[in-house]
């Protein structure tokens, strides 16, 4: 098996998990035992980081924050922050050599004060697969996999990031599911 982590899983209209529709995920691990991806383009929009960093005792600070996103439907009350290589927290999973993840506080309180990275998305809750489950999604063409841009992470609208992570690589998701199939 080859691992997924760092790319992305785009969702194809084969996907039968409206929870997926339309959705882009970030993969952060795949392994033999399980994966685990943070959706990158679902806003929540009843929650602020403002809120979330008053619930956690760190001041607001004056600047405008990113809007709090639903990273996928399991722990969806731990926070997760993807954020970029320029910024090192004490407990961090390196995803790539530009991406990283934790839900170390501190990143927070440093956000607010503004030492935290140049780049990053505060998510609630994750996207995540036990054994062979997504090789499964996989096969049943549920998702598209290519390499993940950390532009399209971090720099594109969120309504645009589905469409986007698949015209990079001169594909019209829109129209993709209509002709995968198996032989």
């Amino acid at each position: 098996m080859e691992s997924l982590q760092g790319s992305f899983l785009i969702s194809t209209s084969k996907m039968p998990d409206p929870r997926f529709q339309e959705k882009l995920i970030y993969m952060c691990g795949h392994t033999d035992e399980g994966a685990l991806g943070l959706v990158v383009n679902n806003p929540l929009p009843d929650v602020t980081l403002d809120e979330i960093l008053l619930s956690a005792d760190i001041p607001v600070p004056d600047f405008i924050l990113p809007p709090v996103y639903i990273g996928g439907p399991v722990e969806v009350g731990t926070g997760f922050i993807l954020y970029s290589a320029d910024y090192q927290a004490k407990s961090q999973l390196e995803v790539t050599s530009t991406i990283c993840l934790s839900s170390d506080p501190q990143i927070l309180r440093d956000i607010a004060g503004g030492k935290g990275p140049n780049h990053y998305m505060f998510m609630l809750g994750y996207a995540g697969w036990g054994p062979g489950q997504l090789d499964n999604e996989l096969a049943d063409n549920g998702w598209l996999t290519l390499p993940a841009e950390d532009n399209v992470i971090f720099n594109t609208p969120d309504s645009e990031k589905w469409k986007t992570a698949a015209q990079k690589y001169g594909i019209d998701i829109t129209t993709f599911g209509d002709v995968v199939g198996s032989a």
